[in-house]
């Protein structure tokens, strides 16, 4: 891993926050997504398979490579009854996601439930140490702001080529005709602290993206995996669904629960098509 830098979140983010004006999504059954109070205690994080009484089952799990490996979980309730209905996240049930230790074969899945078993297939594209991730809003007690998310590590066995996880870069390409900048270049983000991460999207042509399509009931959706602990933070989204983009901004509100190296996702909806950008923050 890369030496830590020191940084902060500069006057420039808290500025911009400020002049958001926020509201909530209506008119939808989903649940929203909204600024948090202040928090210093970052939640379910998908280091155990267990979390708040709920416990992920394993059913099927990979063992071998593939583009549709099958996968098969059951989530078993605080009374230890499989669970089949959850709170609506952003038009899902369930949000399901895979990732290799050296952060490649990053997948953001949504299984779908046969009796009481959730089911999906993922792409295994090489051996090595994977984890898998099932994230949630229990309807008994349910955070929207904290989803339980459960975590299971998987291996698969055979010749692996590991990669090595490219270090922060002020603007990376999606290979789809975008490139995202963050806009405080590559400072560190606070760690326990509520921070705000500002994007900016911008065609290949260098014009910042006016508007993008809905993806999972927002503008955009982005998640961090944690580089040596392989846990996971999800972000929320700040610009209410549907509005233009202010100079191609796109803001998410974040609270990283440990030091160090994250690979971080983003993925959004233009031309019908989802695009995927991924880049390296430190947080210190």
């Amino acid at each position: 891993m890369s030496k830590l830098k020191r940084a902060g979140i500069g006057a420039g983010v808290l500025a911009h926050l400020a002049l958001i004006l926020y509201v909530v999504f209506g008119g939808t059954p989903s649940v929203p997504h909204r600024m948090a109070a202040p928090d210093t205690v970052a939640h379910s994080d998908g280091l155990s398979d267990t979390e708040s009484g709920y416990r992920f089952e394993p059913i099927t799990m990979p063992e071998q490579r593939g583009d549709a490996v099958p996968v098969a979980f059951r989530i078993m309730n605080p009374g230890g009854v499989a669970e089949t209905r959850f709170l609506d996240d952003q038009g899902k049930q369930l949000h399901f996601f895979v990732v290799r230790d050296d952060m490649q074969a990053q997948q953001h899945l949504h299984p779908e439930l046969d009796g009481d078993t959730w089911r999906v297939t993922i792409r295994v594209p090489d051996g090595g140490a994977y984890r898998m991730f099932a994230e949630f809003i229990p309807r008994d007690n349910g955070d929207p702001l904290h989803p339980v998310v459960l975590g299971v590590p998987f291996a698969i066995a055979g010749d692996t080529e590991l990669v090595p996880v490219p270090a922060p870069e002020a603007t990376v390409d999606t290979g789809s005709g975008f490139t995202v900048s963050r806009v405080d270049g590559t400072a560190d983000l606070p760690v326990r602290k509520q921070t705000v991460v500002r994007l900016k999207l911008s065609t290949s042509d260098g014009k910042p993206v006016e508007k993008l399509e809905p993806y999972l009931n927002a503008n955009g959706h982005l998640t961090g995996f944690h580089t040596v602990l392989l846990s996971t933070t999800h972000l929320h989204p700040i610009e209410p669904v549907g509005v233009p983009l202010i100079n191609g901004e796109l803001t998410f509100q974040a609270l990283f629960g440990e030091r160090g190296e994250y690979r971080m996702f983003l993925e959004f909806v233009s031309g019908g098509r989802t695009h995927t950008a991924a880049f390296t923050v430190f947080v210190s």
